[in-house]
């Protein structure tokens, strides 16, 4: 059984004004991506700035989610790094905390091999009993997992699940069904590709966008799986200038500051992540007037 169905939000990791992590907040934002619809919480992942958490910070950030949560959706704890032992240490404290799967993303910086990618994901998974979802963006960390390395993990890893696709690559996505006959929980990991990702066989998507709009992203996906191709291709159209504003810099610079515009209290970015230029933020300003957010 997959960990979930529809859309996940990726959520950000609120600041205060001196960089801290605001857990008040943290809590209120939980709260509202599951009244409106969020079908699973990712906690720590790329969107919540797990590249400047300390270890302590990103464990206590995935607690209070699942603390909030109280298990009304899954929650799912970043927990990968270019670090198989650290990678594996996040990932048992994530068990020990009650998450209920984890996200490990492809090691950055190292540039493994296919087979070191095989061989380091193995061994993180093999180190817990809770499922694991791959998370495939070499934009981000300099290295793409190919299809086979996939099929491979998934076919031979028996708590290897699923992966968020964030390549881009719409080929590389239908070998990856392929390869697998289809039998992989396959997430989506660009809002702009949801329609298309389901139309391979994908059962939902690990949004950004799903922090503004939740419930009209978890729409996306709903209707598209109830049969509504056509309502869900015209809520993926609908929402594309958005979702081109909110990754106009990198992403989570335009979503923070659209939760702030919008009054949700993001708060603060942590260096090296600096606030957005004036041009992109009058612009992604524009469209969540259009999408009747201000």
């Amino acid at each position: 059984m997959a960990i979930f169905k529809g859309a996940g939000v990726a959520l950000v990791t609120p600041m205060k004004e001196d960089g801290a992590v605001n857990f008040e907040k943290l809590e209120e934002l939980v709260e509202y991506q599951i009244a409106n619809g969020t079908d699973a919480i990712i906690a720590c992942g790329t969107t919540g700035e797990s590249a400047t958490l300390p270890i302590e910070e990103h464990l206590e950030v995935i607690r209070v989610c699942i603390e909030v949560a109280k298990k009304r959706v899954p929650v799912i704890a970043g927990a990968g790094s270019n670090s198989t032992s650290s990678a594996i240490y996040t990932s048992q404290q994530s068990e020990k905390l009650g998450a209920d799967g984890l996200l490990l993303v492809t090691p950055y910086y190292n540039k493994a091999t296919q087979n070191g990618l095989a061989a380091h994901f193995t061994t993180i998974a093999n180190s817990v009993k809770i499922p694991a979802i791959l998370y495939n963006v070499g934009s981000r960390t300099g290295i793409n997992m190919a299809a086979a390395t996939t099929a491979r993990l998934v076919k031979d890893v028996d708590n290897i699940v699923g992966i968020k696709e964030a390549s881009g690559n719409i080929s590389q996505v239908a070998e990856i069904m392929n390869l697998t006959d289809g039998n992989v929980d396959l997430y989506s990991g660009n809002d702009d590709q949801i329609v298309p990702v389901l139309s391979l066989g994908g059962i939902g998507v690990i949004s950004v966008l799903s922090n503004v709009l939740p419930k009209e992203t978890h729409d996306i996906v709903a209707k598209y799986l109830d049969g509504d191709t056509e309502g869900s291709r015209r809520l993926q159209l609908k929402y594309l200038p958005l979702i081109k504003a909110l990754f106009s810099e990198v992403n989570p610079i335009p979503v923070k500051k659209a939760m702030n515009l919008m009054g949700m209290g993001a708060g603060t970015l942590r260096l090296p992540l600096t606030e957005m230029e004036p041009e992109h933020a009058k612009a992604l300003e524009q469209e969540l007037k259009k999408a009747g957010l201000l």
